[in-house]
């Protein structure tokens, strides 16, 4: 047998306990003087040789299960090493023979921090690699962990034991990396870690694409198989202004929409209750794969893998091609703004704060228990601009809703002095989170055409939705919690009481262009002791209904998009816990079952006529009827389309009926009415306005007026039919 090359037993040492950066210079083969010396990890092996054109080559134990042998020759032959413990054989390649599967360009971009499709060069993919003996397939692991002394895979397919697969570090990137062959998808796996505190780390891979089912929370290689029959709906939304466009959301929790069900059975029942109630849009609270239940998603561990707990991720693509191919466009709730505590996802991740800021005065949320990211750091920001990309890209997602805005914008949100520091100019915004948020929106709408991005912002941060060219975050849309904290505030009251408070309802208009906005009634309107919607009524039952239906009405006739979180749509009863399903069961009885018909009508008529949606951002499209009935509990305006054609909104919030009740209109002739939330078929008393014959009498400044009933505690919509 030929001699092998010898080394240094100190750089044995190293790599045997996991500290050594380059692997690969001492393992696989390496030619050298006339013979090719390969070497390999083996621990707690009886034997172990290397077989060449099926002659085995026993190799020599070297030091710490460290194996070796001398091959005659200065090309490395084709080879595969077998192991013998037990009395059980194993045949394999050698993962020390392969060169990086990161290129140049990919390293480039990574240092950068432009890598815009990161998730293809790091985390786990099954490879086919071609050699000089032909293709062998395996997966390449690879993650960034730049102050580790050493990083080591293991998994189900090594007995969760790194010792034998230590990774190569690539450079000043950080980057670590080793292609494993044999290993295909449904491996499970995680990243053994060295610290530069000197510790081991067991880690999920930050770019993993599955996850196990918690509480189980290793890392799971997969590939996607799925082909996607929404061509013509990716077609349309590309060509669409959104701003011009209907845009109803029913915001939904998949696990207590109707609980148990998986991905595929979504993809039929919530395809169909949402075609049926005629929403545009459905929006899910966080699909990102998170530990704890109760969390609704919100504490994320894995940011690029579907939670696992609904099924695969082809499966969540089956969902939303499902929805897409009914005309429903998929919202997803982005949580960027702080990130899961549990030690074994991305906190203190290579034994250093690498993606949460090191300082806690701006590394820890006060308020949620959880980290907050880095936004300074280049990688950081590329990790989470990469993130927004892979949703939209790789799922076909249509929008994101990115949570906790006002978190990230302000150095002293939910801080007390001395918990914060100001920013270099002597200013409480936070300039990182400003920046990452304004490149993450530029990127998103470069390249994805006819996205939307939502910023959950519940201040006065001004120019939200402005784009980034022009200084602006760079948004598409900014949810409207003024509008809602202060309609809700309102409606909550006793009508008796409503007339010193209508300025709650009439406010929004003061700043209903500042930014494009979403009307928002979502989850965190009916949880932690607020009640259900329905329940925050006053009066009797039939005046919780009523009022009820008046304040969607009211919503639906407004400027801005509007959002419904579900349950709503038929009157639940009971606060929402994400514990348990809603509760179905109420259909049963004619007083849901109307709320429903209501809402699906609202959707409907919302749909089909442009004055209601599609200059939402441009003051022609709103003028006021009359604002200032406070004694009668009512509210009247005109919405328009951008030829200017109207209709009519009039709502009144008291419990009785306005006889003879003179409507200012611009137009004399007939107006049609389109809906009323009063109507018999929805549990309203019957009331109605029908068909109005305006004439050419003059009224508060407009040129007609009509003299019409005004239903109780209802919204009712006119639409100008002609002369």
């Amino acid at each position: 047998m030929t001699a092998y090359a010898r080394i240094d037993l100190g750089e044995l040492d190293r790599l045997v306990n996991g500290a050594h950066y380059s692997p690969h210079s001492i393992l696989g083969a390496h030619p050298e003087s006339g013979t090719v010396t390969v070497r390999t990890i083996q621990h707690g092996a009886d034997e172990v040789s290397i077989v060449i054109d099926g002659t085995r080559h026993r190799m020599s134990h070297v030091h710490r299960g460290v194996w070796a042998v001398g091959i005659p020759g200065t090309t490395v032959p084709d080879y595969l090493i077998e192991t013998t413990r037990g009395g059980g054989v194993h045949l394999t390649d050698d993962p020390y023979c392969f060169l990086p599967t990161l290129g140049d360009i990919d390293l480039h971009l990574l240092g950068e921090g432009r890598h815009e499709q990161l998730w293809d060069a790091l985390g786990a993919h099954v490879r086919t690699l071609d050699t000089a003996h032909g293709p062998v397939s395996g997966v390449a692991f690879s993650v960034w962990a730049p102050t580790a002394q050493g990083v080591r895979v293991i998994g189900d397919f090594n007995f969760w034991d790194g010792g034998g697969s230590p990774m190569r570090s690539l450079g000043s990137t950080g980057v670590w990396e080793l292609f494993i062959p044999g290993v295909a998808a449904g491996a499970r796996y995680k990243f053994e870690i060295l610290g530069a505190d000197g510790a081991w780390h067991y880690k999920a891979d930050p770019m993993a694409q599955a996850t196990e089912i918690p509480p189980a929370n290793a890392s799971v290689v997969t590939e996607s198989h799925y082909s996607w029959n929404d061509e013509a709906w990716l077609a349309r939304r590309a060509a669409t202004d959104q701003h011009k466009q209907p845009l109803s959301i029913y915001e939904v929790h998949l696990g207590s929409w109707r609980p148990h069900l998986t991905y595929s059975e979504l993809a039929d029942q919530l395809t169909e209750y949402v075609s049926e109630a005629r929403f545009t849009h459905v929006e899910f609270l966080p699909v990102a794969a998170h530990p704890y239940a109760p969390s609704w998603g919100y504490h994320v561990t894995s940011y690029f893998a579907p939670t696992p707990r609904f099924g695969s991720p082809d499966e969540l693509r089956f969902l939303i091609d499902s929805l897409h191919q009914a005309g429903i466009g998929v919202i997803m709730d982005w949580v960027p703004a702080h990130f899961a505590t549990d030690p074994w996802a991305l906190v203190r991740f290579d034994g250093s704060a690498l993606y949460e800021h090191p300082d806690p005065r701006r590394g820890e949320h006060p308020d949620w228990g959880s980290f907050i990211f880095d936004y300074g750091r280049t990688e950081v920001r590329n990790f989470l601009v990469a993130n927004a990309v892979y949703w939209l890209e790789e799922f076909h997602i249509d929008g994101l809703r990115v949570d906790g805005v006002a978190s990230m914008l302000y150095l002293d949100y939910s801080r007390k002095d001395g918990e914060w520091y100001p920013n270099e100019f002597g200013g409480r915004e936070n300039l990182d989170a400003v920046s990452f948020l304004q490149e993450m929106n530029a990127t998103v709408y470069k390249r994805v055409p006819g996205i939307m991005t939502i910023a959950e912002e519940s201040t006065a941060w001004p120019g939200v939705t402005t784009p980034t060219e022009f200084g602006g975050l760079g948004f598409g849309y900014k949810w409207n919690m003024g509008w809602m904290h202060d309609s809700l505030q309102y409606i909550e009251r006793e009508p008796i009481h409503r007339q010193y408070h209508h300025g709650e309802m009439t406010f929004s208009m003061v700043y209903a262009y500042s930014e494009h906005f979403i009307l928002p009634i979502s989850h965190d309107e009916v949880v932690h002791g607020k009640g259900s919607l329905v329940g925050k009524m006053p009066g009797d039952r039939w005046q919780e209904l009523a009022n009820l239906r008046a304040y969607l009405g009211f919503m639906y006739g407004h400027p801005g998009k509007k959002l419904l979180f579900m349950g709503s749509e038929f009157a639940q009863s009971q606060e929402w816990a994400s514990e348990r399903g809603l509760d179905w069961w109420l259909l049963q009885f004619p007083e849901h079952q109307g709320m429903l018909r209501m809402v699906s009508d609202l959707n409907r008529v919302y749909r089909d006529n442009p004055a209601l949606w599609q200059i939402d951002s441009d003051p022609r499209g709103f003028e006021w009827i009359d604002s200032d009935d406070a004694a009668g509990n009512v509210f009247s305006w005109l919405r328009r389309d951008e030829s200017g054609a109207p209709i009519a909104v009039v709502v009144n919030l008291s419990p009785v009926v306005h006889h003879e009740h003179r409507l200012a209109l611009p137009n004399s002739g007939t107006w049609t009415e389109l809906i009323t939330t009063d109507a018999l078929e929805y549990g309203g008393s019957g009331v109605g306005v029908g068909t109005v014959t305006a004439i050419d009498e003059p009224w508060h400044g407009r040129p007609a007026s009509a003299v019409v009933s005004l239903p109780p505690l209802a919204a009712t919509y006119l639409k100008y039919s002609g002369s």
